[in-house]
């Protein structure tokens, strides 16, 4: 391969995390102010999808404007979620078991309803943006439907990052991602804030998910494969670092789009240049979620802060 086509690897990795980071926040605020491990987050994703599918097929919405549209409903459906579930969990400084059953019990729940309503056949949203593209060269070629995801994405992870650092409810997240105990005495609501956050977690997961749907098929098994990828970018970016989402993201989209590309050294009576096929490419997340976890569970986060206060 030439230098032309890894760039056109590069940017095709960089548009995919985007995606990535918005579909990762949502655990990360989550997990960041309530310490629950939301398992729940792929069905989240694959109603996104679905959410889309639906508003495109019969009322021929635009796809990403179906995806605008599910963050408000996702919100209000978070909220819901944790008024009838979540909020009787007990409150707790690290994730319990309690709630990660309750979490993957209601993520098999949202499974199951989603293959009575719409069985295992995969879907697809197709769009005039699906099969066009821009070229730059004579090698470069950008599907128009990853730009547009990619904008988006980005816009709405700006937006989000102006709730966090202007808003009191930004504040208030801010407060009890940073110390729990303190917030609640300067007069933080924990059960409202918590609320909030739960239900924009679920927004962004609902809004990911709808924006996945574009790029991939889907099925009620959708979310499954991405909730892994979620939990590797939260732990490679520091568990509750907002800003340490996109940064992970970024790490995860290039491995990947660059691992059944780049040769490695494989020995088998002798030395050979061997290839990953691409069918082993979600290995990928696994493998880094290992060597994350043992070299720096902390994340990158984590590592630059211990350089810094070193230096």
């Amino acid at each position: 391969m030439d230098a032309a086509e890894y760039l056109d690897l590069l940017l095709k990795a960089l548009l995919l995390a985007g995606v990535y980071a918005a579909m990762a926040v949502g655990m990360t605020v989550v997990y960041g102010v309530m310490k629950i491990v939301n398992l729940a987050h792929a069905g989240f994703l694959m109603l996104g999808a679905y959410f889309s599918f639906e508003l495109f097929n019969r009322f021929h919405v635009n796809p990403v404007l179906g995806a605008v549209i599910a963050l408000p409903v996702f919100f209000l459906f978070g909220m819901l979620v944790h008024w009838l579930l979540v909020r009787w969990l007990p409150k707790s400084d690290t994730p319990t078991l309690a709630s990660l059953l309750l979490m993957f019990g209601f993520w098999l729940v949202l499974q199951n309803l989603a293959y009575a309503r719409w069985g295992n056949d995969d879907q697809s949203i197709f769009t005039p943006l699906t099969l066009s593209a821009v070229h730059i060269g004579d090698t470069i070629s950008i599907p128009k439907v990853n730009l547009v995801v990619f904008a988006a994405a980005v816009f709405c992870m700006v937006v989000l990052q102006i709730v966090f650092h202007r808003s009191w409810f930004g504040r208030s997240m801010r407060a009890l991602i940073q110390n729990p105990y303190g917030a609640q005495i300067v007069g933080v609501d924990d059960q409202r804030t918590a609320r909030l956050t739960f239900g924009l977690g679920t927004a962004f997961a609902g809004f990911a998910g709808a924006l996945l749907g574009m790029l991939y098929s889907f099925s009620p098994d959708f979310g499954r494969p991405f909730l892994l990828r979620s939990f590797v970018i939260i732990v490679l970016g520091g568990l509750e670092s907002v800003s340490g989402v996109a940064l992970g993201a970024i790490v995860l989209a290039i491995l990947e789009t660059f691992s059944t590309v780049i040769p490695l050294p494989w020995y088998s009576h002798g030395w050979h240049t061997f290839y990953l096929p691409p069918s082993y490419q979600p290995v990928v997340p696994f493998v880094l979620l290992v060597v994350v976890l043992v070299i720096m569970p902390k994340g990158l986060a984590g590592l630059f802060n211990r350089k810094w206060k070193t230096a």
